[in-house]
């Protein structure tokens, strides 16, 4: 396509009827958004707050917290500068200066260069409020600048469409093989064609409704299989034509802000997104399999996760331990298990129950999963440098009174956390051991001294999560010699049931998950335990003996009471059962 010749003009700020670069412009856009019912009061007051307290674009802003559909905004900017809004047609086969101007900056910008005359640089922009932007383009061309409204996914298909090739013979040399070999233009049309986002929609909407924590594409030889994880299991979905693999991934890349492009290496991404009214955050990672790439998109539903120790299932007397070992002024609580066990959601019940405002809490996460007021959250970025460790160091200056650190994952940050602890920090994290015990032949194992260990560590608690049987549908077996008139009496709290299945819990006979765990309190005799370097199964012994319940034991006591399983305890738990 050949870009329309350009129109000399003046700069659109200064145009008759375009609203003047000021504060207003923020009130401006949201008072036209409520006008078109596109935002409510309480969304542009939230906006408000936003931009009070972070700066930038309120553009931005609006996007990022997912209050008003992309196009819709992009329009209602466009009215308020008096400028139209890109499409296809705009897009040039040749970019003005190709091999001249930074992607990098384009992407961070959000601008397209589309045309060039002798006196004016035509650009679709994202946000043509930003003056910054306006004045670094006029300094790169020499030129007026023409602003076009344009989505945020317009501009970044625009930028990998028509400078992919030129990006990638700026890092290898020569364009890659992959853009060689697939049309990355011909590849972003399809993925933004009608019955591929409508399925990519419907996917993620269906996911939601159902309670999946996890969607799964995966490319085999002769079809694209779809799974969702819901209540820890997978399950199918319907798959979908291998042929239309590499747009409905592209399409998910796309949203995610990956590049569409590289499929030889891993890629990490994000979306935010409304469904049925809900807020969602989705974490996006791809990679490369011998069918083409492989997704899987984590589904971080605040709304939808209970981040309240009362409804977690803990059972009353581990409950009441627990909240003991979180009033301490300092020491050092872990949460253990394999990965999927609930750990994260223990621990952020347990921060927003110490979410006071007495308290400082400083939280370091990889990656940071739910946003709670209150909280200091920092987002580890190993690739720069700012790993754990390095967090820690930093953040023990700012005088907080409980830090969260999201994995004790090398000695540098277990021995950080033990110092923090010893100077009256409370600290919480997470540790990849199967029980209790053996968390703290852990710390010793990498090196943390024992001394260090009995005086600093409060607690640890093992958990695992069952499924919760079906309330609609379990039933309690027969018994032997019962009368048959008798053998599906009413599902009552005591006893054992089993799962039935039923159109509730699409037929597995089980409905949502439960915790069982197990809490090692540390006092004087564990300590000296501690101190002769005795081994886990010492250890665990020892708790046994004091009144600790075995995470085996927990779970045999839910399904005393009818809430899971036998089969369920042992699938998570069958390692240790006695």
């Amino acid at each position: 396509m050949t870009a329309s010749p350009i129109k000399t003009q003046r700069p659109l700020r200064s145009e008759p009827g375009s609203p003047k670069p000021s504060s207003s412009f923020e009130d401006t856009l949201l008072e036209a958004l409520k006008r078109r019912s596109s935002i409510s009061e309480e969304s542009a007051e939230r906006a408000r707050r936003a931009h009070a307290r972070a700066g930038g674009s309120l553009v931005d802003i609006l996007l990022r917290l997912g209050l008003c559909e992309e196009k819709i905004l992009a329009e209602a900017v466009g009215g308020l500068y008096g400028c139209r809004l890109a499409t296809l047609e705009d897009l040039p086969e040749t970019p003005p200066r190709l091999n001249e101007l930074s992607v990098a900056f384009l992407r961070e910008a959000r601008v397209l260069p589309l045309a060039e005359s002798e006196n004016q640089v035509r650009v679709a922009a994202a946000d043509p409020a930003n003056a910054f932007t306006r004045h670094a383009l006029m300094l790169a061309f020499h030129k007026r600048v023409e602003f076009l409204a344009a989505t945020a996914s317009f501009v970044e298909d625009g930028i990998a469409r028509l400078y992919a090739t030129a990006e990638a013979a700026s890092l290898d040399g020569a364009a890659s093989t992959d853009i060689t070999d697939m049309d990355v233009a011909r590849l972003r049309e399809s993925a933004s064609e009608a019955p591929i986002v409508r399925f990519v929609e419907r996917l993620i909407a269906r996911a939601v409704d159902g309670g999946a924590s996890d969607i799964h594409i995966e490319p085999l030889e002769r079809t694209l299989r779809v799974r969702l994880r819901v209540d820890g299991m997978l399950s199918d979905e319907e798959p979908a034509p291998l042929s239309s693999a590499p747009a409905i991934v592209s399409r998910i890349k796309i949203l995610a802000r990956l590049d569409i492009a590289e499929r030889r290496l891993p890629q990490d991404g994000s979306i935010k997104m409304n469904v049925r009214g809900r807020e969602i955050d989705l974490r996006v990672a791809s990679t490369p399999c011998v069918h083409g790439e492989s997704l899987v998109i984590r589904i971080l539903d605040s709304q939808a996760v209970a981040l309240d120790l009362e409804e977690l299932g803990f059972q009353a007397g581990l409950l009441a331990e627990l909240k003991k070992i979180l009033e301490r002024p300092n020491g050092i609580f872990l949460v253990t298990g394999p990965t999927g066990s609930g750990k994260s959601t223990t621990l952020y019940a347990a921060l927003k129950r110490l979410n006071e405002p007495k308290r400082k809490i400083i939280t370091v996460e990889d990656p940071v999963e739910y946003k709670i007021d209150g909280l200091n959250q920092i987002q580890v970025k190993p690739e720069i440098g700012l790993d754990f460790a390095r967090c820690l160091r930093s953040i023990l200056r700012h005088d907080p009174d409980v830090i969260m650190v999201g994995e004790i994952r090398d000695v540098e940050t277990a021995r950080i956390a033990t110092q923090a602890a010893l100077t009256g920090h409370l600290v919480l994290s997470t540790l990849h051991t199967n029980d209790a015990a053996s968390a703290v032949t852990r710390l010793l194992e990498m090196g943390i001294d024992d001394y260090l260990v009995a005086s600093t560590v409060a607690g640890v608690m093992a958990q695992r999560l069952v499924r919760r049987l079906c309330p609609d549908c379990r039933e309690r077996p027969p018994d032997k010699g019962e009368p048959a008139s008798r053998r599906s009496g009413p599902t009552t709290a005591a006893g054992k049931f089993r799962a039935k299945g039923c159109a509730k819990c699409r037929g597995t006979g089980y409905r949502g998950r439960t915790a069982i765990a197990e809490l090692l309190v540390m006092n004087e005799p564990l300590r000296r335990t501690v101190l002769d370097r005795s081994e886990a199964s010492q250890l665990q012994a020892l708790a046994r003996r004091l009144g600790m319940t075995s995470l085996h034991e927990d779970g045999m006591k839910a399904v005393a009471v009818g809430t899971t399983t036998v089969e369920e305890v042992l699938r998570v738990a069958q390692d240790l059962a006695e």
